[in-house]
This record gives C-alpha cells, sequence and structure tokens, in this order.
C-alpha cells in the first residue's frame, strides 16, 4: 500500500510521495521539466503521427479512431518525445515513452523517432538517455511494431561500436518488447524506485512454471539486488545524480 497521490506529503511537481516515496506514474512533459536546463530544448519528430497499415479494428473503435482520442487526451502526436537540450550543461539528446498514450507502445512511429533520437546522438556525438514507460509492441501494427525493436536495437548496437554513450532510465511499467530491447541495452540502466520491469508479466510466468515467484520478482530492488540494473535513482535526486551514475 501506499499514500494518495493527492495527499499534502506528495511532491506536487514529481509526484513522490515524501510518506512513503512511492513513485507515481507521470507524463513525458513532467519528466523534460525535470531534467532539462532552464526548460530550454530542441524538440525534434513532433508532428510524426502513426498511420493504419493493418486497417486494424476493435470493437468499439478502428486503430485511427484510438490514435486521434491519444492525440486528444495527452497533447502528443505520438507515445515517445524526443529532443535535444542540456543536463546540468552537458548536451544531451533524449528519448522519453510516455505510458499514457496507448500504454507507450511501440509502434512503427515510436520505433521510428526512438531512431532518429540514436541517429543524432551518434551524429553530434552526444550521449543519449531514454526513458522507458511501456506495455511493451504495439498489436495493431502486429509485425510493424515487432521490426522495430530489431531496428532499434541495431541501431543501439551501430552507436555503441562507434563510442557513443547510452543511459536508460526505467520507470514503472517497462516490460514486454521494450524491456526485450532498447531497455537492456544502456551502458548504464538506471531505474527508479519499484518499477515494475520484466517481460511477461509475473501472473503469466508462475502460471507457467507453477511455482509461486520470489517476493518483490520483476521491481527494481530484486533486479538491482540480481545484477540486472546498475543503480536505483529517487526521482527527486535524479538530475544531480545522473551523470555520476558511470
Amino acid at each position: 500500500s501506499h499514500c494518495d497521490w493527492s495527499s499534502d506529503v506528495c511532491s506536487s511537481d514529481l509526484y513522490v510521495c515524501s510518506n512513503c516515496y512511492y513513485h507515481f506514474r507521470i507524463p513525458s512533459d513532467l519528466y523534460i521539466k525535470l531534467l532539462i536546463d532552464e526548460n530550454n530544448y530542441e524538440e525534434f519528430g513532433k508532428n510524426i503521427t502513426s498511420k493504419d497499415p493493418l486497417k486494424f479494428k476493435m470493437p468499439n473503435k478502428s486503430y485511427e479512431e484510438q490514435i486521434e482520442v491519444y492525440k486528444k487526451r495527452t497533447n502528443k502526436n505520438s507515445a515517445v518525445t524526443t529532443l535535444k537540450g542540456k543536463i546540468n550543461s552537458n548536451d544531451i539528446v533524449l528519448a522519453i515513452m510516455d505510458f499514457n498514450f496507448i500504454g507507450g507502445s511501440m509502434g512503427s512511429v515510436v520505433g521510428h523517432k526512438i531512431g532518429m533520437a540514436i541517429d543524432l546522438a551518434d551524429k553530434e556525438k552526444l550521449p543519449l538517455l531514454i526513458i522507458t514507460a511501456s506495455g511493451g509492441a504495439r498489436m495493431q501494427e502486429g509485425s510493424y511494431s515487432l521490426m522495430q525493436l530489431a531496428k532499434t536495437s541495431s541501431k543501439l548496437a551501430k552507436f555503441s561500436k562507434n563510442g557513443g554513450l547510452y543511459m536508460v532510465l526505467l520507470t514503472d511499467p517497462t516490460t514486454g518488447g521494450i524491456s526485450a530491447s532498447i531497455a537492456m541495452l544502456g551502458d548504464v540502466i538506471i531505474s527508479e524506485p519499484n518499477a515494475l520491469i520484466g517481460f511477461a508479466g509475473p501472473r503469466v510466468i508462475k502460471q507457467t512454471i507453477g511455482q509461486d515467484l520470489p517476493e518483490g520478482f520483476q521491481r527494481a530492488e530484486f533486479l538491482l539486488d540480481k545484477g540486472f540494473i546498475d543503480y536505483i535513482i529517487n526521482r527527486n535526486e535524479l538530475k544531480e545524480n545522473i551523470f555520476d551514475a558511470f
């Protein structure tokens, strides 16, 4: 259990409870406000939006209609925001996923924009930070979504070969195809406290193997103890410590 985000012990800016330190999910704009010096940055790829290559229809609405709903709800055109700015006077390229946009799922646009961020960091010899928050690949785009996992991973491999520094911040949740690709390829892998990190959900795993799972399974602290991630940093200490992690 944890405190209500609306209680007076919860930071109005960072949505971290000062009593129990629970980290509530926040949209990508708040990470920009938290990290970027003087909120001064150059966003790119802002107007790229998803098409509907499979003409995917659900019982209540089409994929195209779903995209329009989430564009209005989040004031974003996709589930990732890509930008260039400064953190503590250090130039950096960021890609920030937003769980509020169809669960932060990776479709062709998300993969393309993350690829743009990797290419820019590679070209300008800048560090790259990706902040993940996702349920995985976007089912409405089928194999187009799965192709993005390979595309972004191969671009990161090239970036690494060229000497680029890639940092990743895992937030709640980082699951599915995202955890199986970009989330676990960082030179430095940071997580927020108690973030859910994994591929399949714990209920699916438990049903598959027929065994009870360890306490805290797939939470950041469990993965840190097993050597799967490098650091856990509290959100309200992130900016001052992010470049001390390597």
